[in-house]
């Protein structure tokens, strides 16, 4: 269900985004509102799952996690009972960011992020191969983020 959210809402979305550890004193200058507003604003976005929680942004490339590969990945069966399979499976493995399930050429698209090209390799032959239904796999390793939008840039 889509909530809708005024121009406040947004303003305290964008803030929260890039400072998330902010006082609702200084979030509530920032927007342009009281204090009393703003925590309720927020508490509504909370309760409502607009805000789903907190947590610290973490640099992968200062862990020494900068080899990024993204992988199509087809499936022998794409039943419903397949795909469940494989998202229980995949949601196991740390070093996959993301997955999405798409129409097209294949049935997932996977970012990964490992050190290197070499523990790329053994995540491809020893996890990512060997998951469920798993047919065939393409990869594409990634030279340079060039955009990663977060969901502050389209409110």
């Amino acid at each position: 269900m889509q909530t809708e959210l005024d121009k406040f809402d947004k303003a305290i979305l964008r803030v929260l985004a890039t400072e998330g550890r902010i006082s609702i004193t200084d979030l509530a200058q920032r927007i342009g509102l009281s204090k009393s507003p703003t925590q309720a604003r927020l508490r509504r976005l909370e309760t409502g799952g607009v805000i789903s929680g907190y947590r610290a942004m973490i640099d992968p490339i200062r862990l020494g996690l900068d080899h990024v590969s993204f992988v199509e990945v087809r499936l022998t069966d794409t039943r419903e009972a397949a795909l469940d399979e494989f998202n229980a499976a995949v949601r196991l493995i740390p070093e996959i960011e993301q997955v999405h399930l798409i129409a097209g050429n294949f049935d997932y698209l996977m970012k990964v992020r490992t050190r290197s090209m070499n523990d790329y390799r053994q995540m491809l032959a020893h996890r990512i191969s060997t998951l469920p239904h798993v047919a065939g796999t393409s990869t594409y390793v990634a030279m340079q983020a060039v955009k990663e939008n977060a969901p502050e840039d389209v409110l």
